[in-house]
């Protein structure tokens, strides 16, 4: 009966692991929403909450690696259940990387509100909409263990890589032919590798579940 006990006791841990990690997931993708509606919008108020979040998103990683760290030291877990906690403390810096990037994209977003806009928005918020996904999409694969779904979100990281490679040519343009453009160009440019580096942060997720569920390393191999 006593092992019975622990066991529940575990799961119910790990339940709340879970729980813990999509709340904080939930954050970082309002975030990403956020910070480039702040942009296309044009509303520093909402920029500065963006920026505010990344305070609750720091918070929530050092409460779940302390959560990790004891289930570690006093549930000693092994096979799966280990690579599941050690994962999730990778998960966790991605995710939090993950807000850091859509602060300073709200901080570039409160310089251009000040600005006339230089063109209208709109590869940005495709590249935001599809990095969301990808986050959403590998922490769903994480919660269910769904290898699949996350060699889709790898996968899914060529779309981004493009737009943001559009993007640098338009801008890039724009500074050649009017050297008045350059500063508004450069921090859109900021934003733009900014939200590559989300979707870059969502594959390395999709990554580590993939090592989960299959207890195989596939970084730096797929195409």
């Amino acid at each position: 009966m006593e092992n019975e006990h622990i066991s529940k006791a575990f799961d119910i841990e790990l339940n709340f692991l879970r729980q813990s990690i999509l709340i904080m997931g939930g954050k970082v993708e309002l975030m990403i929403a956020d910070s480039v509606k702040s942009l296309v919008e044009r509303d520093t108020v909402l920029a500065e909450r963006t920026i505010a979040l990344d305070h609750e998103v720091n918070a929530a990683e050092v409460a779940i690696d302390e959560h990790c760290l004891e289930l570690l030291a006093l549930r000693q877990p092994v096979g799966r259940d280990l690579r599941f906690i050690t994962i999730a403390l990778k998960i966790v810096t991605d995710l939090e990387r993950i807000g850091d990037q859509c602060a300073n994209i709200a901080k570039r977003t409160r310089e251009l509100n000040e600005e006339p806009p230089l063109k209208p928005y709109i590869d940005i918020p495709r590249m935001a909409h599809r990095a969301e996904i990808m986050v959403k999409e590998a922490l769903d694969a994480f919660v269910i263990g769904d290898a699949d779904l996350a060699v889709k979100v790898c996968n899914d990281d060529s779309y981004v890589d493009d737009l943001n490679s559009q993007i640098q040519r338009e801008l890039l343009t724009y500074m050649i032919e009017d050297p008045t453009t350059i500063s508004r160009a450069m921090k859109l440019n900021y934003i733009s590798k900014s939200l590559e580096r989300v979707a870059d942060h969502a594959t390395n997720v999709a990554e580590m579940v993939i090592f989960m569920v299959k207890g195989k390393d596939i970084r730096h191999m797929i195409a």
